[in-house]
């Protein structure tokens, strides 16, 4: 059986339900899911990484901030495909780490242990968030403003965010709303350094999402004063949620992390196991 090259990233939205979890999802995420996931795709992903989410800043959980990490992957082929099916050991994924990250309700029995790929397409419902496991392409689709940017402007307060598009509005009048209002909006902010977008490749794992945005900022003064601030002059569509920006229902069409530049673990090269503390 052949396994088709296919090159692409993928982002995975780690949240955190309560603060008392933060010390035993990490601990799950460094001594458990990082080793057991080399050993499992180590031929095939040639990036992994762990990006610390930012504190969430004013006003930004109605735009579904994530609390815990960004993870990203760059695969050299399709994880799902039929000729790589088949795994030598099973994933370790207690139902307790959806609770954590809020994607199960708490009172879930965490005796349960479940299968990675089961517990990662997680839908959420009864105030659980859905799981956020999202496909793009290598490289960026939309370049759309500071290609001139360099690593020497920096540091980035980076705002990333995934967009579902509400039932009955397609992909191609989602897009049309975001490229020819939301995007130049923004654009023309000078708080606002760059913004790069990609459609997300839904046919991979099934994902719901449409698009992926990043957009970066001097830090979260810059981005309260272009995003909540100047963003409430942009006009509401027709099939809003929210009266204000980002217009999308929080977590289930609108999801977003705060990142830096700076990977907090570059698995593949710096993970040297789960040491502790003496």
């Amino acid at each position: 059986m052949t396994v088709e090259f296919c090159p692409m990233r993928s982002l995975i939205y780690v949240g955190l339900s309560k603060e008392k979890y933060r010390h035993l999802l990490q601990n799950w995420l460094y001594r458990i899911h990082i080793p057991d996931s080399i050993s499992q795709f180590g031929p095939y992903v040639t990036k992994y990484a762990f990006y610390n989410a930012l504190p969430v800043p004013p006003e930004g959980e109605r735009f579904g901030t994530i609390k815990m990490q960004l993870t990203e992957h760059y695969w050299q082929c399709n994880p799902f495909q039929q000729a790589v099916a088949v795994k030598t050991f099973k994933e370790v994924f207690p139902i307790d780490v959806l609770r954590w990250q809020g994607n199960m309700p708490d009172e879930s029995d965490g005796a349960v242990e479940l299968e990675g790929d089961e517990a990662r397409s997680a839908k959420g419902g009864q105030g659980a968030k859905p799981f956020i496991f999202a496909f793009v392409p290598l490289w960026w689709e939309e370049d759309i403003k500071g290609k001139m940017r360099t690593i020497a402007d920096g540091p980035n307060y980076r705002w990333q965010f995934v967009m579902k598009y509400p039932e009955g509005v397609s992909q191609e009048q989602g897009d049309k709303w975001f490229l020819e209002e939301v995007a130049p909006a923004f654009a023309a902010m000078p708080e606002v350094n760059r913004i790069l977008s990609s459609k997300i490749i839904q046919n991979v794992n099934g994902c719901s999402f449409n698009r992926v945005v990043e957009m970066w900022f001097d830090g979260p003064d810059e981005w309260y004063a272009a995003a909540v601030t100047k963003a409430a002059a942009l006009p509401k569509p027709t099939w809003a949620k929210q009266d204000k920006f980002p217009f999308l229902a929080s977590d289930y069409e609108f999801a977003s992390v705060f990142l830096t530049d700076y990977a907090t673990s570059d698995n593949l090269s710096q993970y040297r196991g789960y040491i502790t503390l003496r």
